[in-house]
């Protein structure tokens, strides 16, 4: 998954990175739902890890245009979690008493605790990508939040939490089709918004934010990774496989008392 992982902020494009790759799976749809299930099993034997060890924290962040597909990602790859140690978080638009504090006051409460994973549908980036869009504050201040911004993250990794940062890739033209089938598929205009149309048009802001967003706050400490998108079944796999990738590295066993006096009658 190396190629996927930015490693030079400086220089990340976005241009880059195609939206349609799925060079890592030449069988295509078929041999990702076929490695799909074992990944699915290897993540729930490392959760129940990751729980009964209580030593390590893991933060997930997922960003990306509308119809990228954040919801999507967190019904497809977390499914095999026990919801008992998994808490999902969305930020949505701050309301008046998260406006009466500082942009980052309302998600610390949602970080992961020891043997936890907390998983971010859009985040504290808002702050620095809706919220420049849409000149919703001076320029100044949304750039002093770059450096907040890695300053939390920072703090967070110290304290043993482990960071995983997703953008989900999308073309225009993608999505583009994805908008027109939540408007001609009544299973799908739940989720259609009209104002959804109207963010559409500030496409080319948005990347430019996101663009600056990603080259200011990708660390070694918390890693961004740009996740191709178009083909919904290699996104999935791309972030499963990172998550899986990620906490085997952590090395974790379970705990063994002190049992030797203790006896069952």
């Amino acid at each position: 998954m190396k190629q996927y992982r930015v490693r030079n902020g400086s220089r990340f494009r976005i241009e880059d990175f195609d939206p349609d790759d799925t060079s890592l799976l030449s069988g295509g749809k078929k041999e990702a739902e076929k490695k799909a299930l074992k990944i699915k099993d290897e993540l729930d034997d490392l959760q129940e890890l990751l729980y009964a060890e209580r030593k390590h924290k893991l933060l997930i962040v997922l960003q990306g245009m509308d119809t990228s597909g954040k919801d999507g990602t967190i019904r497809h790859v977390m499914t095999g979690l026990n919801p008992q140690g998994v808490h999902v978080a969305s930020f949505k638009k701050p309301t008046e008493i998260e406006l009466a504090h500082d942009f980052l006051w309302r998600v610390h409460p949602h970080v992961p605790g020891s043997g936890e994973i907390s998983i971010f549908n859009r985040s504290h980036y808002e702050d620095v990508i809706v919220v420049r869009v849409h000149e919703l504050v001076p320029r100044q201040l949304w750039r002093e939040r770059y450096r907040h911004i890695n300053e939390l993250e920072r703090m967070l990794v110290d304290h043993g939490t482990v960071i995983l940062k997703f953008f989900l890739h999308i073309s225009a033209d993608e999505q583009k089709k994805r908008l027109r089938e939540r408007l001609e598929v009544p299973e799908k205009r739940w989720k259609f918004a009209v104002g959804d149309i109207e963010e559409r048009k500030l496409w080319n802001d948005y990347q430019t934010a996101y663009e600056d967003a990603i080259r200011k706050t990708a660390t070694k400490w918390a890693p961004w990774y740009v996740v191709p998108a178009n083909a919904k079944w290699y996104r999935n796999y791309i972030v499963a496989s990172v998550l899986r990738d990620t906490l085997k590295k952590m090395k974790m066993k379970y705990p063994q008392p002190d049992v030797s006096n203790i006896v069952i009658e």
